[in-house]
């Protein structure tokens, strides 16, 4: 029953699939921890019910909504409410069949849930999901930064050779 697709490295699109009780919250935690991390991604939130009647379709169209979309990866995140609805077979089919990656947030450190086991990543609170998937641009600078040291120094290295032969 496992596969893993492999969250990217550089990714650009996230998506956020959320409770619409617990949405300003996390949304906004999420939104910090991308915007912190990299400025330039672009976040496409999708509101959906995660818990009582019609909690498991409600979350299925939004996968199915976003893996269309063509995103990145898709965050399915939760924060809190019970644990019994989760467990839901529906739901896992529908990450499982995703073609796009899936992080699983939950928002209970404790709690393992069925769509857990079938996500390609597991994060155990929907702000660490937002740390997982959105890459650090100031990395990326810091390791620009570096090679053009390094470029540069075997650039004068080179010309100081030339230079002493001449």
């Amino acid at each position: 029953f496992w596969h893993e697709r492999g969250i990217g490295t550089y990714t650009s699109i996230n998506s956020v699939l959320k409770d619409d009780q617990s949405l300003q919250n996390e949304y906004a935690d999420i939104r910090n921890i991308a915007a912190r991390r990299n400025p330039y991604v672009q976040l496409i939130l999708y509101p959906a019910l995660v818990q009582g009647d019609g909690a498991a379709a409600s979350i299925v169209r939004g996968i199915h909504a976003l893996d269309v979309l063509g995103v990145d990866v898709i965050i399915v995140g939760r924060g809190g409410g019970s644990i019994e609805d989760l467990w839901e077979e529906e739901v896992a089919r529908a990450i499982f069949a995703c073609n796009t990656p899936v992080i699983s947030a939950v928002g209970h450190q404790t709690d393992t849930t069925i769509s857990d086991y079938v996500a390609d990543l597991r994060a155990p609170t929907p702000s660490a999901a937002a740390e997982l998937a959105v890459f650090d641009v100031q990395l990326v600078e810091k390791w620009l930064m570096d090679y053009g040291t390094q470029m540069r120094r075997q650039l004068e290295l080179k010309l100081n050779q030339i230079a002493s032969m001449a």
